[in-house]
C-alpha cells in the first residue's frame, strides 16, 4: 500500500481543457547522479505541451509503472532515465509493452545502455553509446528536413550540449535525423583518464527506427536543466513525440 501510495504522489497527470485528448503518453524520468536538476523544468514544460497540443500525459518516477498494463498508451517517454537502474520486472514490462506494437521516445540519458547488459534494449536505441567528451557548443545540422522534429530548428543550429559518440554493434539501420558537425567542437575532450575519439562526418544526434510494428525516437540532446525552456528544443522533442505517439507528420519524399 505504501508503495503504491508512493508511486501516486510521484505521478502528475496532465489533462487538457475543454478539448478531447488525441492519445495519451507515459514518461518515466527517474533521478541519476547527473541528471536530477532538471526534472520539475521538463515536467512543468511537458506538461504545458500535453495542455497545448492536447494529449493525456502521465509524468512517473517510478519504474514500477513499466510492469503495469501500458496498452493504453500511446507512447512511452524515457526522459533521462539510467535504465541500467530499471530491474528485471521493469525490464520485462517494457519489452512485452514494445514487442507488443508499443512505441517509445528516448531521451538524452535514456539512450545509454552499457554493452552487454540489455541487448534487446542496444537494439531498440539502434546504437550503443560510449564515453562522450564534455559539454561542449557545437553546431548540430539538420540530416532529414522531412520529420517532424527537425520542422523548427535552422539547418545548421548552434547548441549546447553532450554530444554522445556511439557505436553500431548490432548493424540497426537507423534514419538519421540530426547529425553534429565535429570540426564545431572538439570531440576529444574529455576528463583525465578517459578517450573520446571522433566519429568523423556521420556522426548521428537523433534517429528514427521502426521496431517490430511500434516506432522508436531517439534524440541525445538534452543533458541541462535549461534545456527543457528553450522553444526549439521543446518544439524538437514536440515533432518527436508526435511522430512516435501517431506515425504522422513525415513530409512526403
Amino acid at each position: 500500500m505504501r508503495r503504491l501510495l508512493l508511486a501516486a504522489v510521484a505521478s502528475i497527470a496532465a489533462t487538457t481543457a475543454g478539448a478531447d485528448p488525441q492519445y495519451k503518453l507515459l514518461v518515466l524520468a527517474m533521478p541519476s547522479k547527473y541528471h536530477y536538476e532538471y526534472i520539475p523544468v521538463a515536467r512543468d514544460e511537458m506538461k504545458r505541451l500535453a495542455e497545448l497540443h492536447a494529449f493525456d500525459m502521465e509524468w512517473t518516477r517510478d519504474p514500477k509503472m513499466l510492469e503495469q498494463d501500458l496498452s493504453g498508451y500511446a507512447a512511452v517517454m524515457l526522459l533521462n532515465t539510467p535504465v541500467e537502474e530499471l530491474d528485471a520486472a521493469a525490464r520485462r514490462g517494457f519489452e512485452r509493452y514494445m514487442n507488443a506494437g508499443g512505441n517509445a521516445m528516448l531521451v538524452h540519458r535514456a539512450a545509454i545502455s552499457a554493452p552487454g547488459n540489455w541487448t534487446w534494449y542496444e537494439k531498440l536505441v539502434g546504437r550503443t553509446v560510449g564515453n562522450h567528451p564534455m559539454l561542449q557548443t557545437g553546431v548540430v545540422t539538420v540530416a532529414d528536413k522531412r520529420f517532424p522534429a527537425t520542422f523548427a530548428l535552422p539547418d545548421r543550429w548552434v547548441w549546447s550540449d553532450e554530444f554522445y559518440t556511439t557505436t553500431n554493434p548490432y548493424k540497426v539501420r537507423i534514419n538519421t535525423v540530426l547529425s553534429v558537425d565535429e570540426k564545431s567542437y572538439d570531440p576529444t575532450k574529455i576528463w583525465p583518464g578517459q578517450v573520446s575519439k571522433p566519429m568523423g562526418p556521420d556522426h548521428p544526434i537523433a534517429w528514427y527506427q521502426r521496431y517490430g510494428r511500434g516506432r522508436v525516437f531517439v534524440t541525445t540532446l538534452g543533458h541541462n536543466g535549461a534545456t527543457y525552456r528553450d522553444e526549439r528544443y521543446l518544439a524538437h522533442l514536440m515533432g518527436g513525440l508526435y511522430w512516435t505517439a501517431t506515425g504522422l507528420g513525415m513530409t512526403p519524399s
